[in-house]
């Protein structure tokens, strides 16, 4: 092991790089909102944004574990960051609870979502995606965006 290295006074030390592959994939969340932003198809546009925060959660994945050896049971991402992340633990239920909805999207089933349920997680993603950049160190501090609703929690939302 090297020697610690000094900081000189009244400078604090810089956070330590995020991993190429985190890095890699809020680029790919963030494509992935401008997309879902300009796509028509309610559908389309849900199912993206869907896609574009399990980018981001997998970037926090991706920032804050290892790789296991060994061969495992494959578990949610979504379970996997209310674990290694419990502060996205409220945002890994609410986007796990979008899951169905957005595979009946993928599969393009005609009422699978409504314009109002695709906007929503656009708006919704957006927010994720800036507390995930801001807990990763990306940006200088978090937003201060709502909490997402989730159905069936005991705090109440008025968002309608």
């Amino acid at each position: 092991m090297g020697a610690a290295r000094a900081v000189p006074a009244g400078q604090l030390p810089l956070p330590p790089a995020l991993p190429a592959a985190a890095t890699a994939l809020l680029d790919q969340a963030h494509r992935g909102l401008g997309e879902a932003a300009s796509a028509t198809d309610p559908r389309e546009r849900y199912a993206t944004a869907h896609l574009a925060a399990l980018r981001a959660a997998a970037a926090v994945l991706a920032a804050r574990t290892r790789p296991e050896g060994g061969r495992r049971r494959p578990r949610s991402a979504w379970v996997l960051l209310g674990q290694v992340a419990p502060e996205l633990g409220e945002w890994a239920t609410f986007f796990a609870a979008g899951a169905a909805k957005r595979a009946a999207a993928e599969a393009g089933l005609s009422r699978a979502v409504t314009e109002r349920e695709a906007d929503d997680l656009v708006r919704d993603v957006r927010s994720f995606l800036a507390v995930v950049e801001a807990g990763l160190g990306a940006l200088p501090e978090p937003p201060r965006y709502p909490r997402p609703h989730v159905v069936g929690s005991s705090s109440r939302s008025t968002r309608r």
